[in-house]
């Protein structure tokens, strides 16, 4: 894959995810009824909003800016753990299984991003090696 073609597969997925991430993590944040709403649906407490409003700014902040490789790789699985407790709730809650559909796409989109960033770094892989000052 030539470089220009996985810098917009990259920047397509981050754009995409990180936009609906921190525009649901405002939502939650201003506890906006559709977010209640699906705070009920998924039978969480209302306090939760704040942590996933955070987390998700925070996250989508992470993945969108210039910042140190460790903190990228939390950011993305921070939301991909997110995405994912987001995913089994929703049958566990009752809600009917076609529901699960917008977080999987945004998953997708997150691990799409994560996938293109991780091939688009310099090192291109995890460094196992011990590092010496």
């Amino acid at each position: 894959m030539t470089s220009k073609k996985l810098s917009v597969l990259y920047w397509g997925a981050t754009v995409f995810a990180a936009l609906i991430m921190g525009f649901a993590g405002v939502l939650f944040l201003l506890r906006v009824q559709a977010a209640v709403t699906v705070l009920d649906h998924l039978r969480y407490p209302l306090y939760f909003a704040n942590l996933i409003g955070v987390t998700r700014l925070l996250g989508a902040a992470a993945v969108l800016l210039p910042v140190p490789k460790g903190l990228r790789e939390w950011a993305y699985a921070g939301l991909t753990f997110d995405l994912l407790i987001t995913i089994f709730s929703i049958p566990s809650s009752g809600l009917p299984l076609l529901a699960i559909m917008q977080p999987l796409i945004i998953l997708v989109a997150v691990l799409g991003s994560y996938l293109c960033w991780r091939k688009r770094s310099s090192s291109g892989g995890y460094d196992v090696r011990p590092r010496c000052a």
